[in-house]
């Protein structure tokens, strides 16, 4: 009886354990993101509820916002597939459309903090852009 409680314990606690460590390893990427915080507000704006960026936002920098399972930016709006994190970076496989054209991007992110990111192109390490999460709007 005992060996079986002892038993019983350990499962609980391995499972509790595994649970936690799961949860605490999730990279949260909502919001606005912007390659220069200080002009957060020159290229967001609220439209309907939704985060977009303004018509010049180009003019001040670059950026991005994601909500949920779509990632928006300037020019196009990309549907996440899929997601994998990995090691302090996240991956994206994501269905894009712009005005002219859908295709499948491969969108990576090294996490530097909660609240900073760059951009990776796999295939060229030389290439990167930082990015800071926006104040909530």
């Amino acid at each position: 009886m005992i060996i079986f409680t002892i038993a019983r314990t350990f499962v609980v606690s391995s499972a509790l354990f595994l649970l936690s460590g799961a949860s605490a390893h999730s990279i949260e990427l909502n919001g606005a993101w912007a390659n220069d915080p200080s002009i957060c507000s020159k290229i967001f704006v609220q439209q309907n509820a939704k985060l977009v960026m303004t018509s010049d936002a180009d003019n001040y920098g670059s950026g991005f916002v994601v909500d949920g399972n779509q990632v928006r930016g300037k020019i196009a709006t990309c549907n996440i597939k899929s997601r994998k994190e990995e090691a302090g970076l996240v991956h994206l496989i994501t269905s894009c459309s712009t005005d002219v054209a859908l295709q499948t991007v491969q969108l990576s992110f090294k996490v530097d903090d909660d609240n900073r990111v760059t951009r990776i192109f796999p295939g060229a390490p030389e290439m990167s852009v930082s990015y800071s999460r926006c104040p909530t709007q």
